[in-house]
């Protein structure tokens, strides 16, 4: 048996064991920012095993697989889903301090009630117990997140996508409420020259507009930017290295698109002036909106090119950068601000360093107007385990207002993943459980009782505002 997963598993205390109990472990979930299929979830996938999905897409378990040795045949290549499973089984005992070791066994048994260490040992009945498990339907894509008390999730998705599926889901009563968020990356990613003119041959297709100029990109932009409107977003979403800002107009930004369209390359400081001044212009339309904008800063991205090469990207060879992010970050929220279109805006941060930065920064753009306007978002990616979300809510909690926080997403591609947020809960509990402990926070159930559902599903709830 599993012993160390009890039901007071990270509460150390009894304040702590009456806040997750009473008032955290039966909220429903809002996880508004993931990367899972509208495909499998408009299509209720069943999935012929447990490799299909909890390995496919998942680089936390591959970058794990290869630090122990594991041979790429096992991870991304072509054995088959039972000897990918066995292999990584084999190294699940000695993930132990990895946030791996704790996320897999409360997968294994939130899902499947079971309650053992996967190891070489049971690899194999455990294996052909969960297959059999994954054909009933409680255990198709929407029963998975039902099993979860998923009440609405947010999946990643480019401007050019048609959203077909999100639209049956829409349709579809019995499907969890699914809706898009809007990720323009692409839009602006005119360092790969060839790439971007791909690129906008797709956007003129699906904006139904020949993009001529700079000035029918935004135009092209603006019609999706409706057309997801139309279909229930509500987010827009940025994976940046960094922001960029500049001062003075530098350089004439409709040249720089003509340079771009003529196959020619720009320099580095015109590709950061191409990419600061797309993103305000986009944050502008996300107001006119009232679209709540994510920015996950901080990742830098394919380190390994030989495996890069081989593999592609999202693949398990990215890391945490240690960018210059605070001017930038500064400048781009007072552009917007100053013009009062500055929408609802999460920060995330990846690098644990500038969390101190982040944090205070959100701060100087809270004008009242909105509660918890400007947000220093959960721990994210290399961040979101026990050690970096503890950090994440000290440091919100000494720079700005933890009761505002709207909690915890998975950001994940599998629909095993959604333990995390009792993870996340079980986490924040401890925390408060622990300062009332220690005479730090008065004894008061009702009163931190309700600050702590407010943070797990209520503070999203309202401000989301979804239908």
């Amino acid at each position: 048996m599993n012993t160390f997963l009890t039901k007071d598993f990270l509460l150390q205390n009894d304040f702590a064991k009456k806040l997750y109990h009473q008032f955290a472990k039966d909220l429903p979930i809002i996880d508004y920012h993931n990367h899972l299929s509208p495909q499998q979830i408009a299509a209720d996938t069943k999935f012929e095993n447990i490799t299909q999905v909890w390995l496919a897409g998942d680089h936390y378990k591959w970058r794990a697989m290869r630090a122990f040795g594991i041979n790429e045949k096992y991870i991304t290549g072509t054995a088959t889903d039972k000897e990918k499973f066995l292999k990584w089984a084999e190294v699940v005992p000695f993930t132990i301090r990895n946030p791996l070791f704790h996320w897999t066994h409360l997968e294994l048994k939130a899902y499947f009630g079971i309650d053992e260490i996967l190891s070489p040992k049971n690899a194999e009945k455990i294996y052909e117990k969960t297959q059999k498990i994954l054909q009933q339907k409680t255990h198709s894509a929407n029963g998975l997140l039902k099993m979860q008390n998923v009440e609405s999730l947010c999946t990643t998705d480019d401007p050019v996508d048609s959203l077909q599926y999100h639209i049956a889901i829409q349709k579809d009563a019995a499907k969890v409420k699914t809706y898009p968020t809007f990720r323009p990356d692409k839009s602006f990613a005119v360092e790969d020259v060839k790439s971007y003119n791909e690129y906008l041959k797709k956007l003129e297709t699906a904006s139904n507009l020949s993009i001529k100029n700079y000035a029918d990109l935004l135009t092209a932009l603006g019609n999706r930017i409706d057309f997801f409107n139309e279909n229930g977003c509500k987010l827009s979403d940025h994976g940046l290295e960094q922001l960029y800002f500049f001062e003075t107009e530098k350089y004439d930004i409709s040249s720089l698109f003509d340079t771009v369209k003529n196959h020619q390359d720009l320099t580095m400081d015109e590709v950061a002036f191409f990419k600061s001044k797309t993103m305000i212009a986009l944050g502008k339309m996300y107001h006119k909106k009232g679209w709540t904008q994510q920015l996950h800063l901080g990742a830098i991205r394919n380190n390994n090119k030989r495996l890069l090469s081989e593999l592609g990207p999202d693949t398990g060879f990215d890391s945490i950068g240690d960018f210059s992010q605070a001017k930038a970050l500064s400048g781009f929220l007072n552009t917007l601000d100053s013009k009062n279109q500055l929408t609802k805006t999460i920060v995330y941060n990846l690098n644990p360093a500038d969390n101190e930065m982040f944090a205070t920064m959100v701060g100087n753009f809270n004008d009242g107007t909105i509660k918890g306007k400007v947000q220093f978002g959960a721990a994210w990616w290399f961040l979101d385990q026990k050690d970096g979300m503890e950090k994440q809510i000290e440091t919100l909690s000494n720079q700005g207002l933890l009761s505002c926080f709207v909690g915890m997403l998975t950001d994940s591609r599998s629909f095993l993943s959604f333990p995390r947020h009792e993870y996340f809960r079980r986490i924040l509990c401890n925390i408060i459980g622990t300062d009332v402990e220690n005479g730090e926070l008065p004894n008061d159930e009702e009163f931190l009782g309700k600050i702590v559902s407010d943070i797990c599903y209520y503070n999203a709830k309202n401000y989301f505002n979804f239908k």
